[in-house]
């Protein structure tokens, strides 16, 4: 009788136990999908009846229902997704490159432990430089000691606008930002790497460069999805270095987190179905390269 007793205890503690466990789950559920669920909800509503009408989580009724808010959105952020991707994907792309290499030689290079680590603690330190700190310096960079606009002169003379060189000072300044995070991440992922293979290559007469691109290189696919993640999501939703190199969202250059954030506003308020859509959509690539890594990413973190 006494062991029965026990084991309903045990059972019932264990139940208990899972319940709230169980329990604080969905409340971390509800939580962080219940303001997706309620931007949702809004962006098919009239503006602004169907705002004023309705409780800001309940779908809208068939009369307060459209789909022009989404239209009008695309029609809006178009242009600015397409300035996006020719700056994000080629810096992210980029960054992570040169990320890869420099954490490379900070590992399996044969360096004298004087000089590497000095050069270990710059690039770490490049990490915690907010942005904010460096607005006034990178204006003044790309105006005074780096004017694309007149070093490219040529290329405006063919009759591109020169209103794109901003695309390519926020491409440079992102390459630049994201090089140290990128090569902290590779080198903790190659510091635990076994070094096996690669002093066989080695034993075999490989060189640096040929041990990178035979061995180090394959094995890194895990590691390059996580960086590429990472990056992508931080250049393609920033809007500081936007407002800084770019200015203004009637800019031909002007990327879709620029053009969102003046989205909807007018003399007569925030058109907020309207900013709703906007926001779903420039959310969309970041979603879909989640997606397209989301396995390697998972062994990225992983390992």
């Amino acid at each position: 009788m006494a062991d029965a007793e026990e084991d309903a205890s045990a059972l019932s503690s264990v139940d208990l136990s899972r319940v709230a466990l169980y329990g604080a789950l969905l409340a971390v559920m509800a939580a962080i999908l219940t303001p997706i669920e309620a931007g949702l909800v809004t962006s098919f509503k009239t503006s602004p009846g169907g705002v004023s009408s309705t409780l800001p989580f309940a779908p809208p009724t068939p009369e307060f229902f459209t789909l022009s808010k989404w239209s009008a959105a695309l029609n809006a952020l178009g242009r600015g997704m397409v300035n996006s991707a020719l700056y994000a994907i080629p810096a992210t792309v980029i960054s992570a490159f040169l990320g890869s290499l420099a954490a490379y030689g900070l590992t399996q290079a044969q360096w004298k432990p004087r000089y590497k680590a000095p050069l270990l603690a710059l690039v770490v330190a490049g990490i915690f430089i907010p942005y904010q700190a460096v607005l006034v310096p990178l204006s003044r960079f790309w105006a005074v000691y780096a004017p694309l606009d007149e070093w490219l002169s040529f290329l405006w003379a063919l009759g591109i606008n020169d209103d794109y060189v901003g695309i390519l000072e926020l491409l440079i300044t992102h390459v630049a930002y994201g090089v140290p995070i990128c090569t902290v991440l590779f080198r903790s992922y190659y510091k635990n790497m076994s070094i096996e293979m690669v002093e066989s290559a080695r034993l075999d007469g490989a060189s640096l460069r040929r041990v990178y691109r035979r061995i180090i290189l394959p094995l890194s696919t895990p590691m390059f999805a996580v960086v590429l993640i990472y990056q992508f999501t931080q250049i393609w939703n920033d809007l500081l270095f936007a407002l800084v190199l770019v200015s203004t969202e009637s800019s031909p250059a002007a990327p879709v987190t620029l053009i969102l954030a003046g989205l909807g506003q007018s003399q007569e308020g925030v058109d907020f179905p309207l900013r709703m859509a906007g926001a779903f959509i420039a959310a969309l690539p970041t979603l879909a390269v989640y997606v397209m890594f989301g396995e390697e990413f998972a062994e990225g973190v992983a390992s």
